[in-house]
């Protein structure tokens, strides 16, 4: 008795490897973004981490609480706070190539290169990234604000470096602040400088200001579907 033998035709095999490549295409994007999401998620975690652990070491070095009144200007503060690091490397005079200064008017204005706010459509405060810049380990680039009278201590990170996109307040760059009592919070947490209940506008896609992602790394740190829905 004879056996029947069958095949897909080259039709059907093309056919069928067009349908793969159509529903690859359409989910592959989503797939490496929510890869990338997950990446920047755990590097904001680590980026934490490593500030706590350095400020708790300047304490017992100290053998006192380090706070903003302690040590109440960057020129105070910072230099001895980074050598808590691995690894550390002031970017000097040339700030780490973020920066770029418009002197054709009255005033200076310096404003960032490389850095949008949340919604990835306008440059950021400038006060915070331009001043104090060290890159550190892990790609890290760690920024200090220049007055600590008006905002405190603000430690900005970009967990992924300057040279990773997006580059962008909320999404790779995240800001805490040294609270009175010494504590390091993730800004936007109720007891920092600009906490979310007062400040919805500094982590919210449709707002247009230039503070816009200054306080969303509390959100960033609890809501689990944050880095879903950030914006594009």
């Amino acid at each position: 008795m004879g056996l029947s033998r069958y095949a897909f035709t080259l039709a059907e095999v093309l056919i069928t490897l067009g349908i793969i490549g159509v529903v690859a295409a359409m989910t592959l994007p989503t797939l490496v973004n929510n890869t990338q999401n997950k990446e920047l998620e755990a590097k904001l975690q680590k980026s934490y981490s490593i500030l706590q652990q350095a400020k708790q070491n300047m304490d017992l070095d100290y053998g006192m609480t380090v706070t903003p009144k302690t040590h109440n200007t960057r020129s105070k503060f910072l230099p001895e706070f980074v050598k808590y690091f691995k690894k550390y490397v002031n970017c000097g005079s040339n700030k780490c190539n973020i920066i770029d200064r418009d002197t054709s008017g009255d005033i200076n204005y310096v404003h960032s290169n490389i850095y949008k706010a949340y919604n990835k459509k306008i440059t950021p405060y400038a006060d915070f990234f331009d001043n104090a810049l060290y890159t550190m380990a892990d790609e890290i680039l760690l920024i200090s604000n220049d007055n600590f009278t008006a905002h405190g201590i603000v430690l900005t990170v970009d967990v992924n470096g300057v040279n990773k996109k997006p580059n962008a307040w909320g999404h790779d760059v995240f800001c805490f602040n040294i609270l009175d009592n010494g504590k390091i919070m993730p800004m936007g947490a109720e007891g920092t400088k600009y906490p979310l209940s007062l400040y919805p506008k500094y982590c919210d896609p449709t707002s247009t200001s230039n503070m816009n992602g200054m306080s969303c790394t509390y959100k960033a740190l609890t809501d689990p579907d944050y880095f879903k829905n950030l914006p594009k």
